[in-house]
């Protein structure tokens, strides 16, 4: 195994995201953003990419390597250099920015199965991810809604949930690319418990103490005591509630997701655990929208991404605001230097 774990810099893989998005744009500001030092980075994408935005655009490009390994031996010997991991996915005069397609959907899900590879063989430290389109992914066939998926499934990762995170709010889910109707039947105490528990070992990390959690109903007024929906608070979320403060877990709730997210509450709480996609994303990104983080919670592996989309209306045009993706490096910097330790303090 070649980690650099015995770095005290970390090596973040850093994907491109749908190439016809903004993505190869805000991972070229992230890379001249001043995290160098901080944490030694590799762009997971195409360099012939990389070089139409950045000529364009007229940002600096970084130098370019063919293989992993060149790509670390350069971040080793000049880690204030980003990197391209230069993969070769799709041929760059194929690409038009703002366009969907299968080609940029076979080849953002290349940059991602890379990275995951990279970080499961102990190359890289953290996999900070750049945005995908959902569409471009189906018409390359890939069989993923979005990143937590294709994450959980190429690491074998049962217990996989998503989490936003910002100093504003920060959100888990019980489940997230999946119809409003399909949500109760997807619903289970154990599920739910899950995430309860992920959502706190996540937030002990963050936050260096125990974490105060609430959690949504399903249901206006949290099901009003069975007035609203089919039962699914007394059923499942009641039941996960009290199997996690008997685990010693702080979790009040299950609170009606339209006070959830007052002020007040929000203050006393580190957490709030949703049952569905934009039962949290909507406060999120209204609260946040610039530099929330998402990670992925329960893998083997650290992932973080950028909060928002592809952005397609604007691709290439050097309009892009990359703190989202400059908040998921710092955030996977955060997280994987706080491992290192970890495997230093064990080793030593």
């Amino acid at each position: 195994m070649q980690s650099s774990l015995m770095n005290t810099s970390p090596l973040i893989a850093v994907t491109a995201g749908d190439p016809g998005g903004i993505g190869p744009e805000v991972c070229l500001k992230a890379a001249q953003n001043g995290l160098r030092g901080n944490a030694r980075l590799i762009l997971f994408g195409d360099a012939g990419i990389f070089e139409r935005v950045a000529r364009q655009l007229d940002l600096p490009m970084p130098p370019v390597a063919v293989s992993l390994e060149q790509a670390i031996g350069h971040v080793s010997r000049r880690p204030e250099t980003a990197v391209v991991y230069d993969l070769q996915a799709v041929s760059p005069e194929l690409v038009s920015p703002g366009k969907v397609s299968a080609l940029t959907g076979k080849a953002s899900h290349s940059y991602i199965t890379a990275s995951i590879d990279a970080a499961l063989d102990g190359k890289v430290d953290a996999v900070a991810t750049g945005p995908i389109h959902k569409e471009a992914l189906r018409l390359a066939g890939v069989d993923f809604p979005g990143h937590t998926e294709i994450f959980a499934a190429r690491t074998k990762s049962d217990r996989a949930c998503m989490m936003l995170t910002s100093g504003e709010l920060t959100c888990s889910f019980v489940t997230t690319h999946v119809g409003y109707r399909d949500v109760p039947s997807l619903l289970s105490v154990d599920r739910i418990v899950d995430v309860i528990e992920l959502s706190h070992e996540a937030m002990l990390r963050v936050r260096g103490q125990q974490p105060r959690l609430a959690i949504c109903g399903l249901n206006p007024h949290a099901g009003e005591n069975g007035l609203f929906g089919g039962g699914e608070e007394e059923e499942f979320i009641l039941p996960a509630i009290e199997t996690a403060q008997r685990r010693g877990i702080e979790i009040t709730g299950p609170l009606p997701p339209d006070t959830a997210f007052l002020p007040a509450r929000r203050r006393e709480t580190d957490c709030v655990v949703c049952m569905y996609h934009d039962q949290g994303h909507i406060p999120l990104k209204t609260l946040a929208f610039d530099v929330a983080v998402n990670t992925t919670l329960g893998l083997p592996i650290i992932r973080t991404s950028v909060d928002h989309g592809t952005a397609l209306d604007i691709a290439w045009q050097g309009v892009a605001d990359s703190q989202s993706m400059v908040e998921a490096i710092r955030l996977a910097t955060k997280l994987a230097s706080g491992r290192i330790q970890q495997v230093q303090e064990v080793s030593g």
